[in-house]
Parts: structure tokens; sequence; C-alpha cells
């Protein structure tokens, strides 16, 4: 009996090793980012933007900027489809959970405005992988400058523009 309930245990641990290193098996949204993206972008998410010598020259800078992407229908397709997201192992819920925690933890000014977060059900819808990721980032980022151009023209003619006047009074008798 004693033997049978080692062999028993013996079969399971593999098993149990198994779901434990699966991806997003209890692991939050940073430990998948740290597993599934942190590998190109960084622990900080600096990527290697300007980087001419690497092998991942080009990975994007997600400071300060992904949020920006998240603001824009086509920008969230594109933070989908990105082949990192888009082929991850991780299931639609947990790669939701981590673009989030990415924008909470790399675009926190966009985050504290109230981006509309991910969901499963977002995810499901634009996760394919994108044929050509260069030519869809260049063309969200002309969108994004274009965006920020009128945001800022806005803002200045708000600024520059007279007050109201006050209406005035009648005319006493």
């Amino acid at each position: 009996m004693h033997r049978l309930r080692r062999a028993g245990t013996c079969a399971v641990a593999p098993l149990l090793l198994l779901v434990a290193a699966a991806p997003g098996a209890a692991n939050g949204p940073r430990q998948d980012y740290q597993l599934q993206c942190q590998g190109c972008h960084l622990a900080d998410g600096s990527g290697s933007e300007g980087a001419d010598v690497s092998p991942l020259a080009g990975v994007p800078d997600l400071r300060g900027r992904i949020g920006r992407f998240a603001s824009l229908p086509q920008g969230r397709a594109y933070l989908v489809g990105v082949p990192g997201s888009a082929q991850s192992p991780l299931d639609d819920a947990e790669l939701a959970a981590v673009l989030n925690w990415m924008v909470r933890e790399f675009d926190p000014v966009v985050a504290e405005r109230g981006f509309p977060p991910f969901d499963e059900h977002e995810v499901e819808r634009l996760r394919r992988p994108l044929a050509d990721v260069a030519s869809v980032r260049a063309r969200l980022l002309r969108a994004l400058a274009g965006r920020a151009g009128r945001d800022a023209a806005a803002a200045a003619s708000a600024r520059t523009r007279p007050a109201l006047a006050a209406p005035s009074a009648p005319d006493a008798p």
C-alpha cells in the first residue's frame, strides 16, 4: 500500500510542475510581462528603439507611449496584434490583464485619466498577428502626432479666446 501511494505521488508530481510552469498559471500580469514581454521590452519598458546593433533593434519604448496607443481603436488592435501579443501562449484574459498592467506601469498619466481597459472579449476579437508591424506602427505614430497637434492647437485657442463679456445692466429710467 505504501509503495502504491508513493508511485501515485511520483506520477502526479511532474503533472503539477507542468501546470505550475504553464504560461499564466498562478502568475499575475507583472509576472506574465516578465516571462512573455521583458525579453525584448526590458524590465523598465524601455525597449531598444534607438539601438542599431542589437538583434532587437527597433523594439519600441513603452514608457509614456503605450497609453496613447491604447487610446485609439487602431492602436488597441496594434497592441493586441503585435507578434509578441498575438502569438503569446497567454489566454485572452491573461493578455488583457498584461496590457492593462503595462498601461498602468509604463504610462501612469494615461492610466490615471481612466483609459478603457482591455477585456478578454476585445482581445479575442483583435488577436490576429500583424503582417507588417513597422508600417502599422508608423501609421499610428502619424495619427497620434496629428491628434497631439490638433489637441495642442485647441488648447492654445481656448487660452487666447477672449472671455465673454458680462451682460450689461439695463439702463436705469
